[in-house]
């Protein structure tokens, strides 16, 4: 593991990142797409370009301020195009990048893992709940 007490250290011509580190960059943008909003945008636009309130509909339970905060984060990181267009009314389409692309099907395994285990999860915390 490498200390980090700048955000990024060079090695030898190459930027190493630590996401253990404190204050390494790669916390920020890990939180960014593996936080509540942001593994469920990322996922809901593995399937396609969509408006924000189709978006919305699909994350249901997302509000309209942290939905525009999440994907306002994704598309500075580079996971997430926005392609705002000039039409009356404005229209903007979110899509993923090739890097949101490779991200968003590695979170969806794991949305997929979870879901095919949950009947073992909810046992779990049946007999966790039931020793309290």
């Amino acid at each position: 593991m490498v200390d980090m007490s700048e955000p990024a250290v060079e090695e030898q011509g190459s930027l190493e990142f630590d996401v253990f580190a404190r204050n390494c960059t790669s916390r920020a943008t890990l939180e960014h797409v593996t936080g509540r909003w942001g593994i469920l945008a990322l996922a809901a636009l593995r399937d396609g370009t969509l408006r924000f309130n189709a978006l919305r509909r699909r994350v249901d339970g997302v509000s309209e301020k942290m939905l525009a905060q999440t994907l306002q984060a994704l598309e500075r990181d580079g996971f997430v195009r926005r392609d705002a267009q000039a039409t009356i009314p404005p229209r903007v389409d979110y899509s993923l990048t090739p890097l949101g692309e490779a991200t968003a099907t590695r979170l969806f395994d794991l949305i997929e893992f979870v879901e095919d285990r949950m009947l073992e999860v909810t046992a779990n915390q049946a007999a966790y709940d039931a020793k309290k």
